[in-house]
C-alpha cells in the first residue's frame, strides 16, 4: 500500500482497522509474558492525551495495553503517573518516587518531547537526563519499554522535524543502553493517516492510540519469544 492509499483509507470502526490486533490475538501474543506490575511514567504521551475519533473506544494506548495484560494476568497491578506538559526533570522530581514505591516489573518511559520546546535545552542535555531517568526507573530491576515518536510534522510544526529526528536517535540509544524494549513509530505507516493526530497536530487521536497499543503489544510479545 503506497502512502496515498494509506492517507485516503477510511476506517469506519476499530474492529475493521487492519493495523490493529483483535482482542483474542493480543491476549494470545501476551500469554507468555511474565509482567505483573506495569507502570507508565512521563508526559502527555504517557498520560494518554488525545482527541476522540468516531468508531474507536475513548481509551488511551496504555490503558488498552494494561487491559490486555490484565486479561492474561488477572492480578496485574497498573499505574500511570503521566502528566501533560512534563519535562524529563519534572518526571524525575514529581513521578519517579511513586513509580519506585509501586515496585513495577515493567515500566514504559515516555518523555523528552516537551524539553525540545524549551529555548535553552540542548540535545546533549536531553539525552543525559533521559538516560539518568531510565537508570533510576530500572534501578530495582524493572524491564523498561520505550518508543520513538512518529514523523508526522506538518504545517507550522514542520521546522521541528530535524530536532525530533535527532530525538528519535536519542531514544534508540538510551533504550539500547538500558536493554529497553523499543517500539519504532518514526516511519510507521499509520502516521500518514488522517486519524493519526488530534486537532493540535501534536497528540494522537484515540485511533492513533489504538495503533500504539497494538505495536507495543507486538514488541512485548516479540521480546519474550523463545
Amino acid at each position: 500500500m503506497n502512502p496515498n492509499d494509506i492517507r485516503d483509507l477510511e476506517i469506519d470502526a476499530e474492529v475493521n482497522d487492519p493495523m490493529l490486533l483483535g482482542p483474542d490475538t493480543a491476549r494470545e501474543m501476551l500469554a507468555g509474558t511474565p509482567w505483573q506490575r506495569f507502570a507508565v511514567i512521563g508526559d502527555s504521551i504517557a498520560a494518554g492525551t488525545g482527541d476522540p475519533w468516531p468508531g474507536y473506544a475513548d481509551v488511551p494506548w496504555s490503558d488498552r495495553l494494561a487491559a490486555t495484560m490484565k486479561s492474561v494476568h488477572p492480578d496485574l497491578a497498573y499505574i500511570n503517573t503521566g502528566k501533560i506538559g512534563a519535562t524529563i526533570g519534572q518526571v524525575h522530581d514529581e513521578q519517579l518516587r511513586a513509580v519506585l514505591d509501586f515496585r513495577p516489573d515493567l515500566v514504559h518511559v515516555s518523555c523528552g518531547g516537551n524539553d525540545l520546546f524549551l529555548h535553552d535545552t540542548d540535545l546533549v542535555s536531553v539525552e543525559r537526563d533521559l538516560d539518568d531517568l531510565c537508570a533510576a526507573v530500572a534501578a530495582d530491576g524493572a524491564q523498561l519499554s520505550m518508543f520513538t515518536l512518529a514523523d508526522a510534522f506538518t504545517g507550522h510544526l514542520r521546522p521541528l522535524r530535524p530536532t525530533f529526528m535527532a530525538f528519535a536517535d536519542i531514544v534508540r540509544r538510551v533504550a539500547a543502553d538500558h536493554d529497553a524494549i523499543l517500539t519504532e513509530f518514526w516511519d510507521h505507516p499509520a502516521r500518514l493517516r488522517r486519524n493519526w493526530l488530534s486537532a493540535d497536530h501534536i497528540h494522537l487521536t484515540m485511533a492513533g492510540h489504538a495503533v500504539v497499543a497494538t505495536e507495543v503489544t507486538k514488541s512485548l510479545a516479540a521480546f519474550h519469544q523463545p
